[in-house]
C-alpha cells in the first residue's frame, strides 16, 4: 500500500480523557477554570481527513456556518464525490459555478493538482510532528496557519494545537478573563503555552463556552469597561 492510500486510525479522546484534560487546564489557568465550570461535557469532534477534509475547510474560510454548508452542498452537487481526480476535470471558472468564490476555486483546483502531483501526501502528513505538518499544509496555495491547525485538530485528531487567530477563541477568552479588550493572536498564543499538552482541549472548551453564551444557555459575563 503506498503512502497516498494508507490510512491511520485516529485516536478519539474518550470522555474520561477529555475530563482529565479539563481538570489539568483548570488547575493551570484560572481563566479556563471559569469556562470549565460553565461548560457541559463535550466530545472531541472528528471530520473526514485528506483531500475532502481540506476542501471543506477551504469552503468554510471567512464565511458563516450556514454559508459554508450551502457552498459545500453546491460543490458536491457539481463535482460529485469530492476527490482530487474529480475536481481536476473542472477548470476554475466551472468550479465557480458550484458556489465557490474565485479565490476558493483557485485554491481547490490547486489542491487537486497538488495531490495529483504528489506535492501533498495526506498519508505521510500523519507521520509529521505538528509544526512540520503545519509547514507542509501552509506551503499549499490558499492554506494559512488557521486552516492548517483546524485541519490537524479536526481531521487528524491532534490534541495540542491552538488556532489563536480564531476570533471566536479570542472573544471567548476575553469573556472568561472578564477583560474589555480581546487578546491579539500573539497574546493568546503566548497564553496558550501554559496549556500544553492540552491546547486542543482548551480550544474546544473555549469554543463551547463561546457557543453557549451566544445561544444564551449560560449568561454573558458582565465586564467593566
Amino acid at each position: 500500500m503506498n503512502a497516498k492510500s494508507r490510512t491511520t486510525a485516529v485516536h478519539v479522546l474518550s470522555a474520561a480523557e477529555i475530563e482529565a484534560a479539563r481538570q489539568r487546564l483548570s488547575a493551570a489557568d484560572p481563566v479556563l477554570a471559569i469556562a470549565h465550570a460553565e461548560v457541559a461535557p463535550f466530545e472531541w469532534r472528528i471530520r473526514d481527513a485528506g483531500f475532502i477534509g481540506l476542501v471543506q475547510l477551504i469552503c468554510e474560510q471567512q464565511v458563516s456556518v450556514a454559508s459554508a454548508a450551502a457552498i459545500w452542498k453546491r460543490l458536491q452537487q457539481g463535482v460529485g464525490t469530492v476527490t482530487a481526480e474529480n475536481v481536476s476535470t473542472f477548470d476554475v471558472e466551472t468550479l465557480r459555478t458550484f458556489g465557490l468564490s474565485r479565490p476558493k476555486a483557485v485554491y481547490v483546483r490547486a489542491l487537486a493538482d497538488a495531490e495529483s502531483s504528489g506535492a501533498i501526501d495526506f498519508g505521510r502528513l500523519r507521520d509529521l510532528d505538528d509544526e512540520a505538518a503545519i509547514e507542509a499544509l501552509t506551503a499549499l496555495k490558499g492554506i494559512g496557519r488557521w486552516t492548517a491547525e483546524v485541519y490537524l485538530m479536526f481531521c487528524e485528531g491532534r490534541t495540542d494545537l491552538f488556532p489563536a487567530k480564531d476570533l471566536a477563541l479570542q472573544e471567548s477568552y476575553r469573556w472568561a478573563a472578564r477583560t474589555p479588550a480581546r487578546p491579539t493572536e500573539k497574546e493568546l498564543s503566548e497564553r496558550a503555552r501554559r496549556w500544553q499538552p492540552d491546547r486542543g482541549i482548551a480550544a474546544h472548551l473555549l469554543w463551547c463556552y463561546y457557543r453557549a453564551i451566544k445561544a444564551g444557555t449560560i449568561p454573558a459575563p458582565e465586564i467593566a469597561r
